[in-house]
């Protein structure tokens, strides 16, 4: 299945899609896409298969974002912690991945039609190098789109994350670039992989799972959380409609308690250059796997 696809709502579902767009629409919706193998066990199939239900699943998803107006969605596609499973189950994941970012190459046109930027965020050097170069061309191909986002996170933790950032932060500090008074809650926060991105306003998790699986913890402190009991492929345009009606019944409240937590943000030229250095050498890590800088 295509990652970018032809809206498939009926009449009623679009108009329900319309009155939900009436009331305040999240900016930035993250998914923690859980239950793809017991889906399979559900349905007596594999589990690669229940993988690749969830694939098609996800590509359903962010079409129906599209139709409500949701700029951005990040996606839990593939924790650090996957890969204590058995290796065959490793194996078929990371076959999956060239399998579909094979295909999102493959739809540059469709991409570059509705202005959808990829972004992967994650240790990138946990992959295959052979994955690791379709994911860096995925993201220079779409980099200069500014419609629509789509944040995969792939080989991540969040307490990964989180350690990278203050190791980038110690380097800044070691190279000079930085001074320790320097850093502070804003810096930490455009020091990690979302730093082009807004926090999320909603954070869905389905199968019935009640935690975040070290997802965007630094990211969803101020978040709102659904949770739902759907398995993730069989995750319907209704339960999404619900979470956003969820969303707006609460989203004074949430907007409360945002406007409460605003860090400053401090600026000065050893920041500045911190912050250059540290983006200009993520684009030359993409630039070398994209093969677009020897």
């Amino acid at each position: 299945m295509a990652w970018i696809r032809d809206s498939t709502l009926s009449w009623f579902q679009l108009l329900c899609v319309k009155v939900i767009k009436a009331g305040k629409v999240p900016r930035h919706v993250a998914f923690i896409m859980d239950g793809n193998r017991r889906y399979a066990r559900k349905n007596n199939v594999l589990k690669a298969e229940g993988h690749n239900k969830g694939f098609d699943k996800l590509a359903e998803t962010l079409q129906w974002c599209l139709d409500l107006g949701i700029p951005e969605v990040t996606v839990y596609a593939f924790s650090i912690e996957n890969f204590k499973r058995t290796e065959d189950e490793v194996d078929a994941l990371m076959e999956l991945a060239r399998q579909k970012f094979r295909r999102l190459l493959n739809e540059k046109e469709k991409l570059m039609e509705h202005g959808v930027r990829i972004r992967i965020i994650g240790n990138l050097s946990l992959l295959p190098h052979d994955v690791q170069k379709l994911i860096a061309e995925a993201m220079l191909m779409t980099q200069e789109n500014n419609k629509a986002f789509l944040n995969v996170a792939f080989a991540y933790t969040a307490h990964d994350e989180m350690t990278n950032a203050v190791r980038s932060l110690s380097i800044g500090v070691s190279e000079g670039l930085l001074l320790p008074s320097d850093i502070s809650e804003s810096l930490i926060d455009r020091s990690l992989y979302t730093s082009d991105s807004p926090d999320p306003d909603l954070v869905i998790r389905t199968s019935g799972e009640v935690r975040f699986s070290d997802f965007l913890l630094w990211q969803l402190s101020f978040s709102y959380v659904y949770f739902t009991e759907v398995l993730w492929p069989e995750f319907t345009i209704w339960h999404l409609l619900a979470a956003v009606f969820h969303y707006q019944r609460n989203y004074r409240h949430i907007e409360e308690i945002q406007s409460l937590h605003k860090p400053v943000e401090h600026t000065n030229e050893r920041i500045s250059s911190y912050l250059t250095w540290l983006y200009g050498s993520r684009e030359d890590t993409l630039l070398k796997l994209g093969g677009k800088l020897l």
